[in-house]
This record gives C-alpha cells, sequence and structure tokens, in this order.
C-alpha cells in the first residue's frame, strides 16, 4: 500500500498541494492501480504480440512532410522572455531540486 509519505512526495515532486482528504484518497486510489498492475504482471502474455491500439487501426499517422515553419522574431514577438534566440524558461527552483 503506498503510504501517506510516499503520496506527499510524489505531490511535491508533482507541485501539487493536496489536502488531509485528498491524501487519503490518494493513497488508496494508487494503491489500486499499484494491484492492477501487479495482476497484470501475472499474466502470461509471451504468445501476445505488442499493440499500440485496441483495434487494428491503419493510415494512423499523416506522411512526413517538411513544410515552412513560422519565422523565428514572428514565433518570439509576443514571448514574455527571449534569450539566445528562443523562449526563455524560468528554471525550477533550487530547493524543489533537492526535495
Amino acid at each position: 500500500m503506498i503510504d501517506r509519505e510516499q503520496v506527499l512526495h510524489v505531490a511535491r515532486l508533482a507541485r501539487l498541494e493536496l489536502t488531509d482528504e485528498e491524501v487519503g484518497r490518494m493513497s488508496e486510489e494508487l494503491s489500486n492501480v499499484l494491484g492492477h498492475i501487479e495482476k497484470i504482471g501475472e499474466l502470461d502474455l509471451a504468445g501476445v504480440a505488442p499493440t499500440t491500439h485496441v483495434v487494428e487501426v491503419s493510415n494512423a499517422l499523416r506522411p512526413d512532410v517538411v513544410t515552412p515553419s513560422l519565422p523565428r522574431d514572428i514565433a518570439l514577438a509576443a514571448a514574455p522572455a527571449v534569450a539566445d534566440g528562443g523562449f526563455l524558461v524560468p528554471s525550477p527552483q533550487a530547493d524543489a531540486i533537492d526535495e
């Protein structure tokens, strides 16, 4: 079973703030998910081919064709911050990484 501390750890990594009720519910729900994964792991799937869809799908992807892209200066025109010819994304706080 997933305990309270594990739920809080995952919530911190995901930057989620959970109430005590939500922590309890997530503990139960995540434990149920892991239980189902364990059951799937018990199946003998040696003769079953891997699939990406439940039903047969054909032509799901379009052909890979090169097309003109948006000019960089237009793409960056509305950006709140730009650096080195690209979008500037704030780095995560150092203390969040250490957790």
